[in-house]
């Protein structure tokens, strides 16, 4: 009788110490992917700001199709332009760097397997007050979509931002 009880004493101690260890390592890979995105998001912040960038030093190319990553916004009830780019892949995006010459680590340890992308949509943006009708120059503002990619390849995360420049002194 001794025997018995002690057999069923010592099976529910192992199962309570296997559910502890699974407990555990659903954890630990939650915590994981959590760090993963936390990487990509950070990644994809700083392809925001290298857009910002990229916009400050120059103007364009701007064109209605796949242009290099710089667009014009799409016509009035049509997808807009993010919507209708793959921005994971690279043929119609622009890539961290590219015309910054930016540097980014990647691929190893905690680093992103890759840089990140982003595309630029240029809209007309008016401040309030403007008369758009008074044959005045249009001001522009930029959506800026960007992609940044976490230490695995399926992680990924898209921001976006809204940038204008600057208005130079007269």
């Amino acid at each position: 009788m001794a025997l018995l009880v002690s057999l069923v004493l010592l099976i529910m101690v192992m199962l309570l110490g296997v559910s502890a260890a699974l407990l555990s390592l659903q954890s630990e890979k939650a915590a994981r992917g959590e760090r993963d995105r936390d990487v990509a998001f950070l990644v994809a912040e700083d392809a925001l700001k290298d857009a910002e960038r990229d916009i400050q030093a120059s103007g364009g190319p701007f064109a209605a199709d796949c242009g290099a990553g710089w667009y014009e916004r799409a016509p009035r009830g049509a997808k807009p332009v993010w919507q209708q780019v793959d921005l994971s892949g690279e043929a119609c995006t622009v890539k961290y760097g590219a015309r910054t010459s930016a540097v980014m680590e990647t691929g190893t340890g905690f680093q992103p397997f890759r840089k990140p992308q982003y595309i630029i949509e240029r809209m007309v943006c008016h401040q309030a007050g403007d008369d758009a009708s008074a044959g005045a120059a249009p001001r522009y503002c930029y959506r800026v979509t960007a992609i940044g990619f976490g230490a695995k390849p399926e992680t990924e995360v898209v921001l976006q931002s809204v940038f204008s420049k600057p208005e130079e002194a007269p």
